[in-house]
Parts: structure tokens; sequence; C-alpha cells
């Protein structure tokens, strides 16, 4: 019995040294929480799988680190070969540039009042330039960042000092950050037009137009078509020399051919495309004609006097309402 009581107490030791001994080794991820970038994690169990290191602490305690001492090591001090950057020097392990290998970094959007949400992506940027001191801290602290004006963007700061079309695509080209989407406008008279950024973006910069001529966000004033001829909103460009003239109105109002049911005569096409290659707008509307359909119905005797077509088909602009009538009046 004084033997089994040895023998229980000499395996309860070896338990407690063995318990002791795997409470000595025991070993974790320590997660560093740095100001301004992020935290970072450190994986014990990582570095101890790499050549040259397996199962080896001593390659780092207490040559690199000193287990007793809690020294905090700026990315300064890992630069010159302290702390991470005794390993992490490009020759026995990546880079410290190569920042995001330890410090995560996240998709940003910013709320922009006027224009919208934009989005800055760390992962397209960092696809085109890996090296992280690019833009940190020289452009931007690593963390929050006073906000910068577009005009100041214009003199190099913040995202214009690589957006300036040489190094990357100009901040001219807001597109590329601001979202933008086709607008439509509905014209009671004249049916819905369409503005396309897309293809206005394509001849275009942005400023040419904002803030210039237009507010970044959409305004709940309209122009009329007479600020329009005296270079307001849309005239300031589409004058007829910078692009197309505003009294081609078929170029942004939607037009469609017209179809009258004459009782007796034969039905009458009204072709938009047929008139408008040869005249302007204007020379109709609203001068003859209101922009939207009328519902008063004028005579032939009322046309032959130089109501509504009979204004220009008179046999001098254009051939006469008086006769050749099946040009109009289409019989079977």
């Amino acid at each position: 019995m004084h033997r089994s009581f040895v023998n229980a107490i000499a395996t309860l030791i070896v338990i407690l040294i063995g318990c002791m001994a795997a409470e000595a080794v025991e070993i974790r991820d320590i997660t560093f929480t740095t100001k301004g970038a992020g935290k970072v994690k450190f994986s014990h169990k990582d570095h101890l799988k790499q050549s040259g290191m397996t199962n080896k602490c001593s390659a780092c305690h207490d040559s690199i680190y000193v287990i007793k001492k809690k020294v905090r090591y700026t990315m300064a001090d890992m630069e010159k070969g302290k702390s991470c950057g005794a390993c992490h020097n490009g020759a026995k392990a990546f880079a410290l540039k190569e920042c995001i290998r330890c410090h995560h970094v996240k998709e940003i959007t910013y709320a922009v009042k006027a224009t919208g949400p934009t989005y800055f992506s760390h992962k397209k940027h960092l696809a085109a330039s890996p090296d992280c001191n690019t833009c940190h801290p020289a452009l931007f602290a690593a963390g929050p960042n006073k906000r910068v004006t577009m005009a100041e963007m214009y003199k190099g700061k913040s995202c214009g000092a690589c957006h300036d079309s040489k190094k990357a695509f100009s901040i001219k080209n807001c597109s590329g950050c601001h979202p933008v989407k086709d607008l439509k406008f509905t014209i009671s008279s004249a049916g819905v037009v369409g503005f396309s950024h897309a293809k206005h973006a394509e001849s275009h910069s942005c400023d040419k137009c904002h803030t210039r001529l237009y507010a970044t966000a959409r305004s709940k004033s309209s122009v009329s078509m007479a600020e329009m001829y005296k270079g307001k909103s849309c005239g300031a460009c589409h004058d007829g020399k910078k692009a197309f003239d505003i009294k081609k109105c078929g170029g942004c109002h939607p037009t469609v051919d017209q179809k009258y049911i004459i009782k007796g005569a034969g039905n009458v096409k009204f072709s938009h495309s047929a008139h408008t290659g040869l005249y302007g707008c204007d020379k109709c509307h609203p001068k003859l004609f209101p922009t939207g359909k009328s519902k008063i119905k004028v005579s032939m005797k009322a046309m032959e006097k130089g109501k509504s077509c009979g204004a220009c088909h008179d046999g001098k602009t254009a051939f006469t309402v008086a006769a050749n009538c099946a040009t109009c009046h289409k019989t079977e």
C-alpha cells in the first residue's frame, strides 16, 4: 500500500509538472491597437511555422523582444531594423511597406451632400501602387482626415496630388469618383427631356457646367426656352457653335409623327422629321402651334387664309394647301 501511495504521488507530480510545462509554453495571438491605423494581429502560430523559426522562440526572444519589457515601437523604429523590421526588410520576410499584410484597410464612403456618396477603394489604389507610403502620411493621416474642397484638390491637395491627368486621371473627370446619373425633365407641353451625363462627360469636363451653370444638386427652378436663347442653362453651349443649336428642339425634345383622322378626306400624317430637316422648331412653335397637341381643329378655308399649315404652304414658301391635296391627304 505504501508503494501504491508513492506511485500515485509520483504520477500526480508528473501530471503537475506536465501541466506547468504546458502553461509555461502556452502562446497566443496578440492584437495591437494602433492610433489611426486600425488593429494589428500578431500570430505566434504563423511565425513559428516559418523556416528557421520552427518552434524556436529564441529567434525573437529575447534578442528582438524582451518579454518582460512592454516597449512599443514606431514604424520609424521598425524601418531602422527594430522590432518587426528586424526580419520584415524585404529579404528575410516581406517588407514593412506592404502595410496591408498587417494593417487591415477598408473601403471608405464619403457622404457628399451635393453629389451623393463618394467611394474610395483601398483595394483598387493598392493594386496600382502597393506602397502605402505613397499616401500615408504625406497626403493623409492614417486615421480620419479634415475634409478638403475641390478647389483645394485642383491646387494639388489631397486626391489632387495624383489625380492631375499625369499620374492618374484628372479630378476634373468628376464621374471617376462621384456617381452621376442621367436626368429626366418632364415638360408638360413638350414631353420628357432626357439629359445624359455620360454623353456630355465624354467630350467635356464637369467643371464646364458645375458650378458655373448648374449647382451640383438638382435645382427646383426651371429655365425657359426664351432664357436659353439668351445663353442661360443649356443655351450656354447649345448655340450652334460649341454644340448644336437649341433651336433644333428635336435634339432633346422627343418628337413623334402626328396622324390626323379626317372624315371623308383621307387621313393626314404630319412628319416632324421631314420638317425639322428643313426648318428650326421655332418656325412653328409656339407662333403657329402650341408645343402640346391642340384640341382646336383648323379648317381648309382657314389654312387657305394663312392659318396653321397655310402659313408656309402658300405656294411660295412651300406647296400650296389650295392644290395637290393628295400630297397630305392619303387616299386609297
